[in-house]
């Protein structure tokens, strides 16, 4: 099952995020649906935009998996607590994507919730 875009909906900041939601931010504002990850580098947690994206031809994923992955990642930052910063960082960013250059959010993690994920 592919997820379709839908017409935004104006959430509270502090609703937790949804795939079909982070998807259609990816598609308004770049026209594409990115691959999102998160990565730890020195001691610190990132949400990284990749320039790979699911409609380019040599896109390593399905639409299954890549509409799986997301669902994980987004579970992934609902627990963590940063739904909001997220939101707000990819409604607002005046970066984007580029070939070769990762586009990165530092995640300022609720206390308590670093050292579960950073080891």
């Amino acid at each position: 099952m592919l997820l379709r875009a839908t017409a935004p909906v104006t959430l509270p900041p502090e609703a937790p995020l949804s795939t079909p939601e982070v998807l259609e931010i990816l598609r308004q504002r770049w026209q594409a649906s990115y691959d999102l990850q998160l990565i730890v580098r020195r001691g610190r947690l990132y949400l990284q935009v990749m320039w790979g994206y699911l409609e380019q031809q040599s896109f390593p994923m399905t639409a299954e998996q890549y509409e799986a992955q997301l669902e994980e990642l987004v579970a992934t930052l609902n627990g963590l607590g940063v739904a909001a910063q997220v939101r707000g960082w990819l409604l607002t960013t005046t970066d984007k994507p580029r070939l070769g250059k990762a586009m990165n959010l530092a995640l300022d993690l609720p206390e308590g919730r670093a050292s579960e994920f950073l080891i």
